[in-house]
């Protein structure tokens, strides 16, 4: 019989794998342009959507807790300068995921409550709380580059 940390360790594994296979597929239908463009001047493209999570998983877990010395540049997350193409982001998500399975696999019943602090999450108290976060951080992205990704078929 498994005990509590399996069971929450490989869930959110299984979450987060699926999580970056649908953001694939959901992009897999976008070219290089498309997957950089902006419906609308306000909002984000799919690719600065990628890029956003990528950041977010590589510091909040690859950096405070897999301690990976990841720096993160969230302004530029929002701002792609051409320095990276689809497929490059698209593999920076994969590995920022592989990043987090690694640190799931590691913890313990006993890691699973420690204390978490990070900058700009004051509400997160445990690693548990904050692997939760970050996946539903990550499912709410995925709906807005569902809705993105929409809108730029309505608008072609």
């Amino acid at each position: 019989m498994k005990d509590l940390s399996q069971t929450i360790t490989e869930g959110l594994a299984v979450c987060y794998r699926d999580f970056g296979v649908r953001v694939n597929e959901l992009s897999e239908g976008l070219s290089e342009e498309r997957f950089w463009q902006r419906p609308y001047p306000y909002g984000n493209s799919v690719g600065n959507l990628v890029l956003h999570l990528t950041g977010n998983l590589n510091y909040y877990i690859g950096t405070q807790i897999a301690g990976t010395g990841y720096t993160r540049e969230r302004d530029r997350e929002f701002s792609w300068d051409q320095s990276k193409s689809k497929a490059e982001a698209l593999r920076g998500l994969d590995d920022a995921i592989a990043v987090v399975v690694s640190s799931l696999e590691a913890e313990t019943q006993e890691s699973w409550k420690e204390p978490y602090e990070a900058a700009l999450i004051s509400d997160v108290r445990s690693r548990f709380h904050l692997y939760l976060r970050c996946a539903s951080h990550f499912h709410h992205h995925i709906g807005q580059m569902t809705y993105l990704i929409k809108e730029l078929a309505r608008n072609s």
